[in-house]
């Protein structure tokens, strides 16, 4: 088979591999589509996590294609995404062979079935959806009052889209137009582009925004914005951390944290998500499609791959198709 190797830091290579046979418990996929993601160029740039070589890829999609001994052979040929945390305790897309390859490996316990007309670049995104989806419950419901959101990646625009779907005001604060105009069409009811801000970002994001918030959510992965939340949040209202700081640590007050009486949850991948997410997906409730700027095949990985690290200003979701 085909695969898109990290052979190397910031180095990805279309290499021949062997095609793999599913064990006792497991099943084969044929991958359909593979979203490229921000944690993918912190992979590819080299981390303690995973080695060289290996294959990205946890936001896939594709087809059941073999069954290993004690699977139900009638899942052969159905639509499917996955949970991506094995029984090991580590991750297809990660420690496990992702969805950069032609195939992959996953157990049968944790596939999700799609229908069959269900468009496979769109399922790619089911896996960031049951991020947000998880978060959502880490949060509790419901949540009282208007929200902030704080990041216009995937991760914050879905996190949007399952607030206002619960009738929740939320504003929404990002970096990049294009994106903020996403937002506005998932239901955020103010944007606010914080290149626009001077001065201390926690006073001038409380100016545009009229007030604090009773919920507040950091999923941008900035060391700067994590240490804000304590200046947006309302007193007894609760912060969500749900970006990926790599090795950053936070500067604030604790005090702040205990005279406000505030909740601070965090909340990290997709575990016990993906049936609530699938169901949303499946039925459309929330515009997955609306995240997919560009679609690629997936021998022009490079072209992809250089689009997110240059953080291209259009670039929102890159879905490779196999």
């Amino acid at each position: 088979m085909r695969a898109i190797v990290n052979t190397g830091p910031n180095k990805l290579e279309l290499l021949e591999l062997p095609t793999p046979v599913p064990g006792p418990g497991q099943v084969r996929i044929h991958v359909s589509a593979c979203g490229i993601c921000a944690t993918d160029l912190e992979m590819v740039a080299g981390w303690e996590r995973t080695p060289f070589p290996s294959t990205p890829g946890h936001e896939w999609s594709g087809v059941v294609d073999a069954v290993g001994e004690g699977v139900d052979e009638a899942l052969i040929g159905r639509k499917c995404v996955a949970e991506n945390v094995l029984a090991d305790g580590l991750e297809v897309g990660f420690e496990h062979p992702g969805g950069y390859g032609e195939y992959l490996l996953n157990e049968a316990g944790n596939v999700h079935v799609l229908p069959d007309g269900y468009p496979m670049d769109v399922a790619a995104l089911i896996e960031p959806l049951a991020v947000s989806v998880r978060a959502q419950h880490r949060l509790g419901h419901p949540v009282d009052g208007p929200a902030l959101v704080i990041g216009d990646g995937s991760i914050g625009l879905l996190t949007c889209a399952l607030l206002t779907r619960r009738g929740i005001d939320v504003t929404l604060v990002g970096g990049r137009p294009e994106r903020l105009d996403v937002a506005a069409g998932m239901g955020a009811v103010q944007t606010i582009n914080y290149h626009e801000l001077v001065g201390e970002l926690a006073e001038e994001i409380v100016a545009a925004a009229g007030g604090k918030f009773p919920t507040v959510i950091e999923c941008s992965g900035s060391q700067n914005a994590v240490e804000a939340t304590f200046g947006l949040v309302e007193k007894e209202g609760k912060v969500l951390i749900l970006g990926d700081y790599a090795h950053a640590h936070a500067n604030f007050r604790w005090n702040s944290m205990l005279w406000q009486e505030i909740t601070l949850i965090g909340s990290n991948a997709s575990a016990g998500a993906w049936d609530v997410a699938t169901n949303l997906a499946v039925h459309n409730d929330i515009p997955l499609q609306n995240l997919i700027t560009h679609r690629i095949k997936a021998e022009d990985f490079q072209t992809g791959y250089d689009a997110m690290h240059n953080r291209e200003s259009k670039v929102i979701k890159i879905v490779m198709q196999w």
